[in-house]
């Protein structure tokens, strides 16, 4: 019974780790003139944009 509250916790720290990454990587991607356009260049900036709340509404 010891184990089941390690085996959560290790689940909920390595999906938070992938979702640090990829916020990371899509911030990478952006323009680096600063210019936000209509569309994210990828899925993981748009990820990016959400979750730092730079939207750009169309």
């Amino acid at each position: 019974m010891t184990a089941i509250p390690l085996i959560i916790a290790l689940v909920l720290g390595a999906t938070v780790l992938v979702g640090y990454v990829l916020v990371l990587v899509g911030m990478r991607q952006e323009d680096r003139r600063m210019r936000l356009t209509d569309v994210p260049p990828s899925r993981a900036a748009g990820l990016a944009r959400r979750v730092t709340g730079c939207h750009v509404r169309g």
